[in-house]
């Protein structure tokens, strides 16, 4: 078995990815939507002025942990201000001494793209940018 190892502060210092979804277990709309409430937790990182993108998925928030860890707290309360059960699903790409990759991470593999590069990873996998 691998030692624990214990992370310092040190590992959230700087601009970070933090997508997530967030939504109502339970809704009271007839066609079982939950667009109203994810509306409410969109609003709330709009209103963050951090970088960010929502697709039809997950909400994607670009900056330091103390900045988005807030907004992403927030914006699941917003949701279960409606709801009584609220699923969360987060995930973050720490990567120390990068900034801007909400786009840029996009960006290169669209160079690989239209470079016509079939660059893959370990195992013959999709690498990731």
């Amino acid at each position: 078995m691998a030692p624990v190892v214990a992370v310092t502060g040190e590992a959230y210092r700087g601009v970070m990815l933090f997508a997530f979804s967030v939504a109502p277990t339970t809704t009271e709309d007839e066609s079982a939507s939950m667009s109203a409430a994810v509306a409410e937790a969109v609003r709330v990182v709009r209103d963050s002025g951090l970088p960010h993108e929502t697709t039809s998925m997950f909400t994607t928030i670009e900056g330091e942990w103390d900045e988005v860890m807030p907004v992403i707290r927030a914006a699941t309360e917003a949701v279960s201000a409606v709801s009584p059960r609220v699923s969360l699903v987060l995930k973050a790409d720490l990567r120390p001494g990068r900034s801007g990759e909400l786009s840029g991470k996009v960006e290169r593999v669209d160079r690989h793209l239209e470079g016509g590069s079939r660059g893959q990873g370990p195992g013959g996998g999709v690498a990731t940018p």
